[in-house]
């Protein structure tokens, strides 16, 4: 249980209370929950996108949005927006990892967030509203054990962080109960079609995380935040494709 209030208190704003002392392996270990949390924090979404549904499709899809930005302390959009300040351009990993350090969102940034949550709204409002809330949950599920394979995968590219906690540390364990979790959650949900979907999301991940390592040899904690928006997005756009 420990593990798990640690992976809900660190993904979600929902108050959390942990008397005992928490460690840096603590920490490792809750990774293991992230994919729980995910789920969490998709039921949550669509519980209240339910409550506008009769008004419109396009206002709970708003809705939905706000929500999962709400819920999350647009903690992934921090880093996906520092991420596309650092990537943009021809730079050096010394000037990429500089710049996303940063506390300050620069014009990238800035517009990538605008982007993103457009493209995030178009598609929930392009998703049959009969199947939305099933990919919803999907997206939220996966994209958080995405940043558990993202972790496993990859090399803390800066000497200290936050990100250190994680990256380069998760198990073996962790990605594969996590995977299971993920996609037999999917299964259940869409059956073929959830598990093609994730397969699609894993695709989106590898590609990401060969990209990273291309630019800096590694992760920060900012870029394992876009992981989870690109994937999250990447799950919306299957379920698009594969159900209209």
């Amino acid at each position: 249980m420990k593990y798990f209030l640690i992976a809900l208190q660190f993904l979600t704003i929902i108050p959390v209370q942990i008397k005992s002392r928490i460690t840096s392996t603590d920490y490792t270990k809750s990774l293991l929950y992230f994919p729980v949390v995910g789920i969490l924090i998709g039921a949550v979404t669509v519980s209240i996108m339910h409550i506008f549904m009769p008004l419109s499709h396009m206002v709970a899809a708003a809705v939905a949005l706000i929500v999962s930005v709400v819920i999350t302390g647009a903690l992934h959009l921090d880093g996906f927006a520092d991420t596309c300040d650092g990537f943009y351009g021809n730079r050096t990993k010394e000037e990429i990892l500089r710049i996303m350090k940063d506390s300050h969102v620069g014009a990238v940034g800035a517009a990538g967030i605008v982007l993103l949550l457009l493209f995030k709204f178009t598609l929930l409002i392009s998703i049959n509203p009969h199947v939305v809330w099933k990919i919803i949950i999907i997206s939220t599920v996966f994209s958080r054990w995405s940043q558990t394979l993202g972790c496993y995968l990859s090399v803390y590219a800066r000497e200290d962080g936050k990100g250190k906690l994680f990256i380069g540390h998760a198990r073996v364990k962790d990605v594969l109960i996590g995977g299971l979790i993920t996609l037999i959650f999917s299964g259940l949900l869409l059956q073929i079609k959830g598990v093609f979907i994730c397969l699609g999301g894993l695709l989106c991940a590898f590609l990401y995380l060969q990209y990273a390592k291309t630019k800096i040899d590694g992760m920060t904690g900012d870029m394992v935040g876009a992981m989870s928006e690109i994937t999250e997005t990447s799950i919306l756009l299957l379920g698009l494709l594969l159900w209209n």
